[in-house]
């Protein structure tokens, strides 16, 4: 029979955890009293946007995409202040970019279309290194003092790149299909992605530009634009399936999109129009610096308010919503326009556009809810970059009407050029549409 080994004397057992305390009893004459000491531990749910980026392979390609998507709103500041630099042209400087805006109207729809036939992957690493070229190209030409028609011709090339946030909003839609709480709050982060990067990249490439040499805050960008696809593209798992021959039509023939795209069109008109307006109006005061610190709070705003709108359950369909998204964003951008008009003061006027982004964010996650509702399925990136298609040409376009405006009436006057295309948005809205 086998005797028990004792314990090694070098190797003491273990110390026993103390016991929890046990409640503490008092009895007084007529009364017990009890007491527990013990700690209580208390589980807080997960908020909305924990529980979304819990999301297996989620935090990953989101990562990869924040990198990627920063240069866009580094790429056409950085391009104005190289070519005005070093040509002394503000007017070249801008039809450059004006064509490059114009070049990808016309070709992101195609490179959408490519991604949702042949995947992400495939489709968006190539392309990005074809647009970087483009932007190293650029670079090198005003660098070197090539024709001006060369400018032209390099920019037009960066048409290419792929948008990246639509290609996160299809990574959330075909990980969250059946969840529509959920993709409501995936659409409301994307847009504050939006509004950060748009907020946060101009004020970087004017930085770079600024502190180091003209064409770094172009060089910074490509950089970006390539790491942050290839982090993107790396994370497999999480990609939407490629859709080789698609049976259903073009999102731009399905009933509903039209009515979408042209809402989208008056919405850019709203964005273009503010820009320049703001600018003038600062240039104006004799604080023209101060422009991008004012456009900055407005994409603040709306960058909080998209945050905020994400984490509520949205009340009733996205289709009633709408209307009353672009309503609250109409009679907000009617405050900077007091604030000009009646006191010219641009500290008071900062205010009223921080409150007026605060619209901006709930209108385009609805928008862009109902345009992946609508969609047909196989071709949702292409879907949302007509989306984004249409925010471009709205953008030139209230750019365009802005300029005139504050050039032949005044910049005060001006901004009732946003309020007018925010109008002309709701009543776009509030038409009936064919539904899918």
């Amino acid at each position: 029979m086998p005797t028990p080994t004792p314990a090694h004397p070098s190797r003491p057992a273990a110390p026993t955890p103390p016991a929890p305390p046990a409640p503490f009893l008092a009895v007084t004459a007529d009364t017990v009293v009890a007491a527990d000491f013990r700690p209580r531990v208390r589980h807080r749910p997960p908020g909305p946007y924990r529980r979304l980026l819990s999301t297996p392979g989620a935090r990953a390609f989101t990562i990869g995409n924040l990198v990627a998507r920063l240069p866009m709103g580094m790429f056409s500041v950085s391009a104005v202040v190289m070519i005005a630099g070093t040509r002394g042209s503000y007017a070249l400087a801008g039809a450059v970019t004006a064509t490059g805006l114009a070049a990808t109207a016309l070709v992101a729809p195609w490179t959408a279309r490519f991604v949702d036939r042949y995947g992400q992957a495939r489709v968006a690493v190539p392309a990005t290194l074809f647009a970087a070229l483009g932007s190293v190209a650029l670079l090198l030409c005003v660098r070197y003092g090539a024709p001006a028609c060369t400018l032209f011709a390099a920019y037009a090339a960066t048409a290419t790149t792929p948008n990246t946030g639509g290609m996160a909003r299809a990574r959330w839609s075909h990980l969250l299909k059946g969840d529509a709480d959920a993709l409501h709050t995936a659409n409301s982060f994307e847009q504050a992605t939006d509004e950060l990067c748009y907020m946060l990249g101009p004020v970087l490439a004017a930085l770079l530009c600024t502190a180091w040499f003209p064409e770094a805050g172009t060089l910074v960008g490509v950089v970006l634009l390539v790491t942050g696809m290839l982090l993107f593209t790396a994370q497999r798992s999480t990609e939407p399936p490629a859709r080789p021959r698609p049976t259903a039509n073009a999102p731009f023939r399905t009933p509903g999109i039209p009515s979408l795209l042209v809402v989208c069109l008056a919405v850019g008109g709203v964005f273009g129009a503010m820009e320049v307006v703001t600018i003038a109006f600062a240039d104006a005061q004799g604080h023209r610096a101060a422009a991008g610190v004012v456009l900055a709070l407005q994409a603040a705003g709306s960058c909080a308010a998209g945050l905020l709108y994400g984490a509520v359950k949205p009340a009733g369909p996205a289709e009633h919503r709408l209307p009353w998204c672009v309503a609250a964003m109409t009679a907000l951008l009617i405050l900077p326009l007091l604030a000009a008009s009646l006191s010219g003061s641009l500290p008071l006027l900062a205010l009223t556009l921080l409150a007026g982004g605060m619209a901006t964010a709930p209108t385009m996650v609805t928008t862009m809810t109902l345009v992946q509702h609508r969609t047909p399925e196989g071709r949702l990136n292409e879907g949302m970059t007509l989306a984004v298609t249409g925010l471009l040409g709205g953008i030139a376009c209230g750019s365009a009407a802005g300029g005139w405006t504050v050039e032949h009436v005044s910049p005060t006057a001006a901004y009732a050029v946003p309020v007018t295309a925010a109008a002309i948005a709701l009543l776009l809205a509030l038409l009936p549409a064919k539904r899918p």
